[in-house]
């Protein structure tokens, strides 16, 4: 099994695809979850959990 598939491989044992889809996926999910460490920092320090 691959994990990681190039766009014009024919294969369908693959994790990934490497196209615009799973790039952009993949970096939504980053910059979604830095966004929530970073409201989870804040609202710590806010009500002074930390």
């Amino acid at each position: 099994m691959k994990f990681v598939k190039e766009e014009e491989e024919k294969r369908r044992d693959y994790v990934f695809q490497k196209d615009a889809k799973t790039k952009f996926g993949a970096w939504f999910i980053i910059i979604v979850l830095i966004i929530l460490v970073a409201a989870v920092a804040i609202s710590g320090i806010h009500f002074k959990w930390f």
